[in-house]
C-alpha cells in the first residue's frame, strides 16, 4: 500500500508545465545523464543511483544504475515526491523502515527493499523542483558531508545540462522556422507525388537499415534539383559517414556492424523534419536531402544529427559521424555538382579529425 499522505508543492501546476516545456519525459537514453548516475553511485558507494522526474502521476527515470527492471514507479511510491518539497536540501532517510512516511511503502516492503535514500532536487532557474538525483541502498547508512555536497553539485550540473538541452532546441527552432517556404509546399508535394508514382514498381528500400536506397536517392535528387533549377528556391544535401567503421567491424564483427548501421539510421530518422529525405548511400554512408533549406539551416540539422549519434547510449563503443553539407548555388549545373560539393565537404570533415561538420564554405 502507498503512504496515505502524498505531499504536493504549492507551485505544482507551474512545476508540471515547466517540466513539460523541457520535453525530457520519455526521451531516449543519453550518455551524459547515464554518466551522472554512475558518478553519483561511485561517490556515495551505493548500488543504486537515479535521475528521477516527477509528473502528475509517476516518477520516471531519465537515467539509472542498479535498477534495471523498471523505468518508472507510481508517484505515490516515490521517495522523491517528498524530496522535492524542500528544494534547498538533500533529503536523507537513513532507515526507511523506521520512518513513518515510508515504512509501509511497497519499495521498502518488497523489491528493491529500500532502506537508505538520499536525494538532491533538480531545481530550475525559477525555483521549481522537477525531480532529483538520488542514491539508494538496501542497508541503513549515512552519507558524509562531502558526499552530500557532491550530490548537490551533481544536481546543479544536471540542471545545467537540461537548460542547455532546452536552449539548443529553442535556437534550432528559431533557425529552422526561417527555413519554411509555405508557399512552395503544394508545388513540392505535387512533384514528389510524381516521383512516388515513378518509384512504385521499383524496390526503393535498403533491407538492412530500413531507409531508402541508392537507386531512390539518385531519382529523388534529380527530381529535387529539377524543382529548384533556375528558381530562387533553396536545396541542400548532407552526406554522412560513420567514423572508423572498418575498425568497428574488425573489432566486433559484421553482425555488430550491421546492428550499428541500423541504429544510426534509426537515430538519424528520429531527427528529420517531415519534408526531409534520408537514404543509405552505400556502405557506412548515408545521404539526407533537405528541400527548401539553406546552407545555414542545413548546418543546424547536420549538427543535430552529429550530436544525436554521439550522445546515444552505445553498448560496445562510442560511435560518431562526419558530415559534409552543400547547398545549390549559381555555379552548379547539375545534381552531380551538388553531390560532389557535399562529398568534398565530407572528406574535408574527415581530414580535419572526424566527428565534425564541414560545409562548402569551409573549403574556401
Amino acid at each position: 500500500m502507498s503512504h496515505p499522505y502524498l505531499p504536493v508543492p504549492e507551485n505544482e501546476l507551474r512545476r508540471l508545465q515547466i517540466l513539460k516545456d523541457y520535453k525530457i519525459m520519455d526521451s531516449l537514453p543519453e550518455q551524459p545523464y547515464d554518466d551522472f548516475v554512475k558518478l553519483a553511485a561511485a561517490i556515495c558507494n551505493t548500488p543504486i543511483a537515479l535521475i528521477t522526474l516527477l509528473d502528475d502521476h509517476r516518477q520516471w527515470f531519465k537515467a539509472n544504475v542498479g535498477l534495471n527492471q523498471a523505468s518508472e514507479t507510481p508517484r505515490s511510491h516515490a521517495f522523491c515526491t517528498h524530496a522535492i518539497m524542500n528544494p534547498d536540501e538533500v533529503m536523507t532517510v537513513e532507515d526507511a523502515t523506521l520512518d513513518e512516511r515510508f515504512a509501509s511503502n511497497p519499495l521498502v516492503t518488497a523489491d528493491p527493499k529500500i532502506r537508505f535514500y538520499a536525494g538532491s532536487p533538480l531545481i530550475t532557474p525559477t525555483s521549481e523542483a522537477l525531480g532529483t538525483i538520488c542514491v539508494i541502498d538496501s542497508e541503513p547508512r549515512q552519507l558524509t558531508k562531502i558526499q552530500l555536497e557532491a550530490l548537490k553539485i551533481l544536481s546543479r550540473e544536471i540542471m545545467a545540462l537540461l537548460e542547455m538541452r532546452q536552449s539548443i532546441a529553442t535556437l534550432e527552432g528559431v533557425v529552422l522556422d526561417q527555413e519554411k517556404y509555405l508557399e512552395l509546399m503544394h508545388e513540392y508535394e505535387r512533384d514528389m507525388e510524381k516521383v512516388r508514382l515513378h518509384l512504385e514498381m521499383q524496390s526503393v528500400t535498403d533491407v538492412l537499415t530500413g531507409v531508402e536506397n541508392r537507386r531512390s536517392f539518385d531519382l529523388k535528387l534529380n527530381a529535387e534539383y529539377r524543382r529548384v533549377d533556375g528558381r530562387d528556391i533553396a536545396l541542400s544535401l548532407v552526406m554522412i559517414d560513420i567514423d572508423s567503421f572498418k575498425d568497428f567491424n574488425d573489432s566486433f564483427g559484421h553482425p555488430a556492424g550491421d546492428e550499428a548501421l541500423h541504429t544510426v539510421a534509426r537515430i538519424l530518422q528520429s531527427e528529420l523534419r517531415d519534408c526531409d529525405l534520408i537514404f543509405r548511400y552505400g556502405g557506412e554512408e548515408f545521404a539526407v536531402i533537405l528541400p527548401n533549406t539553406t546552407l545555414n539551416g542545413a548546418f543546424v540539422l547536420a549538427e543535430r544529427f552529429r550530436r544525436a549519434v554521439q550522445w546515444a547510449a552505445w553498448d560496445k563503443r562510442a560511435i560518431t559521424i562526419s558530415v559534409g553539407v552543400a547547398s545549390v548555388n549559381e555555379t552548379m549545373k547539375s545534381p552531380t555538382d551538388l553531390l560532389q560539393a557535399s562529398d568534398h565537404a565530407l572528406y574535408h570533415a574527415k581530414r580535419k579529425g572526424r566527428n565534425r561538420i564541414s560545409t562548402t564554405a569551409d573549403e574556401n
